[in-house]
């Protein structure tokens, strides 16, 4: 990332039903290193987590363009299995990959972009392969069994690798690199301790 992508804030997307474990790290990371992360839900109402905490977003999906934009985070959650509530995230997620500006999908929201064939053309992962070849999606020979796939400015994972899903994104906005992304992965994946000493020097804790 350029020093001008780097001032650009980090949009999280917030629904009602959003798993609340999947970005965590990833935007508690990407927030220390002192980018700021701005929530965009479908309106700016409150809307409610799985884990039942009230978040009132920062803007409403109409208001975010790509160009004021390093990266927008669709999370897990339930809507996106019941219905078209969440398509119009998908489609912005065309718009920022268009747009050459990045999108790291989790979960559901792998299941939304499927739908909308993001993931024909692209090496990506999720929950399990069959998950997402019950979209009826044209991508399931560029499905791969990983923890995370980052492949042209997109980044999957599956629910149970919130690590892994923020390793790719630290990586892409530059935040960590090398070893010490490497031993921050080992140590927040894995609970390697030898891993500290290297984020400790680095400064990275």
């Amino acid at each position: 990332m350029n020093a001008t992508a780097d001032r650009k804030p980090v949009h999280l997307a917030v629904y009602d039903t959003l798993a609340d474990w999947e970005t965590g790290h990833a935007t508690a990371q990407v927030a220390r290193a002192g980018r700021e992360i701005r929530t965009v839900g479908p309106s700016t109402a409150p809307v409610r987590s799985t884990g039942g905490l009230r978040i009132r977003p920062d803007l409403a999906l109409r208001e975010v363009r790509p160009e004021d934009s390093a990266l927008l985070i669709l999370p897990g959650a339930d809507l996106w299995d019941t219905g078209d509530d969440l398509a119009p995230f998908a489609r912005t997620a065309r718009a920022f990959l268009d747009a050459g500006v990045p999108v790291a999908a989790i979960c559901g929201a792998t299941a939304g972009l499927a739908r909308e064939g993001l993931l024909d053309d692209r090496a990506h992962t999720s929950a399990v392969s069959f998950y997402l070849a019950a979209t009826g999606y044209a991508g399931a020979g560029r499905y791969v069994e990983a923890d995370a796939v980052t492949d042209r400015g997109l980044v999957t994972a599956g629910p149970t690798e919130p690590v892994a899903f923020a390793r790719e994104i630290l990586r892409l906005l530059g935040v960590y690199e090398g070893e010490v992304l490497d031993a921050w992965y080992r140590l927040f994946h894995d609970s390697d301790a030898a891993a500290y000493g290297v984020l400790e020097k680095a400064g990275a804790l």
